[in-house]
């Protein structure tokens, strides 16, 4: 609240030293124009007219009680000044031309004496002054200089009014929309603590229960090692495309083995082309156990061949014939699909994709490919056991 004062009090000595200067300088045009007055008590006026610029300047810095005065005394000092030098024929006309100032210039400060009792007393008794000094240089109080005075003054006098209610209304509705602000921020940090000492509660008493569990020894390394590199192998499995399909929840199988079972591999990827619509018959070996980064390159290579022949083959149905000795596994994957000559299709073609022929190569395997027109295509994959 206190800041929304400052800033109001600000723009309201602001207004007045813009509205101030403004009307004057208008009647300074007004009186040099109308050439009625003559030039000693012209420049007499316009002197005070000057230094009543002067005090608006230093009024919108301070808004001091002080610089009102001397904005009022400099003002009705140039209309004293001007009426007094003037004949009575040519008042009028002279009233007209200070108009503004009378109207606008001396109440202004009306604008800026919120809580300046002092100040605005005295534009209070100024405005009279002026009323009064009008109506004896026109000779009557219904005269236009006069009206338009008077409306001058009203004016000011309704934006002050106006200005000193409605902020602070704007200054109250801005603190609750504040308030507001600061207790929905309260509640939300409020209930980040909740949830934060919930968590810490949890994770402390799933901690003493796992001690317990443990006979407060706690999982062994060996035991971490081993679960690692069960998730590692699960992973796997799942970026090969396998489905996990456990025999039932928390049934763990944590093993050393560095190799893993073929069939089981094989399974998942037959169930995986099965979904998108390819049907794998598979023909051989049940089980063949082989290293990882072997099993990896293989599999690798014989989902890319079942994918070929669910793109280009032109047919629902593959075979897959896995045969294996004691140094080599070998995976016959043939279609009798639309097939297509060797000859006529450049190598970067053929539906192998390079980094996966290279790595199958890399783990000492190969990959052959058969195929002619209207004879379906078989490929046959090598892979070191």
């Amino acid at each position: 609240m206190d800041f929304i004062a400052q800033e109001r009090d600000r723009l309201l000595r602001a207004t007045t030293r813009v509205v101030g200067i403004v009307c004057a300088l208008v009647s300074v045009v007004g009186v040099v124009s109308a050439a009625a007055v003559p030039a000693l008590p012209l420049v007499g006026a316009l002197l005070c007219i000057a230094a009543m610029v002067a005090s608006f300047v230093f009024f919108g810095r301070s808004g001091s009680v002080w610089w009102t005065a001397a904005i009022l005394v400099t003002g009705l000092a140039s209309l004293a000044v001007l009426f007094s030098g003037a004949d009575e024929s040519v008042r009028p006309l002279v009233a007209s031309a200070v108009m503004t100032l009378a109207g606008g210039s001396l109440s202004a400060p009306l604008m800026a004496q919120r809580g300046q009792p002092v100040g605005l007393g005295l534009t209070i008794a100024a405005g009279g002054v002026v009323v009064v000094v009008m109506v004896w240089a026109t000779g009557g109080f219904l005269s236009t200089p006069v009206s338009g005075a008077l409306l001058g003054w009203v004016l000011i006098a309704v934006v002050a009014v106006w200005i000193s209610r409605s902020i602070p209304r704007v200054a109250r509705r801005i603190y609750s929309i504040g308030t507001a602000h600061r207790a929905e921020r309260q509640a939300s940090e409020t209930e980040a603590q909740r949830r934060q000492g919930a968590r810490l509660l949890h994770d402390t008493v799933l901690a003493t229960l796992t001690l317990l569990a443990h006979s407060g020894v706690g999982v062994s390394e060996q035991a971490m090692r081993e679960q690692a590199a069960e998730d590692a192998r699960l992973l796997r499995h799942l970026r090969l495309g396998a489905t996990p399909q456990p025999s039932q929840s928390g049934d763990y199988s944590l093993t050393r083995e560095e190799e893993s079972p073929l069939g089981q591999t094989l399974e998942s990827v037959k169930q995986r082309f099965g979904r998108m619509g390819l049907e794998v018959s598979w023909h051989g070996t049940g089980q063949v156990l082989l290293p990882s980064h072997v099993l990896d390159a293989f599999l690798l290579a014989l989902g890319e061949c079942l994918e070929n022949v669910r793109r280009h083959a032109g047919v629902g149905e593959a075979h897959v014939t896995i045969v294996h000795d004691n140094d080599m596994v070998r995976a016959m994957v043939t279609d009798s699909g639309v097939g297509f000559d060797l000859t006529t299709v450049s190598a970067e073609r053929l539906g192998f994709k390079e980094s996966v022929v290279s790595r199958l190569r890399e783990v000492g395997g190969d990959a052959k490919l058969f195929s002619a027109p209207g004879s379906g295509t078989t490929v046959v994959l090598e892979a070191p056991r």
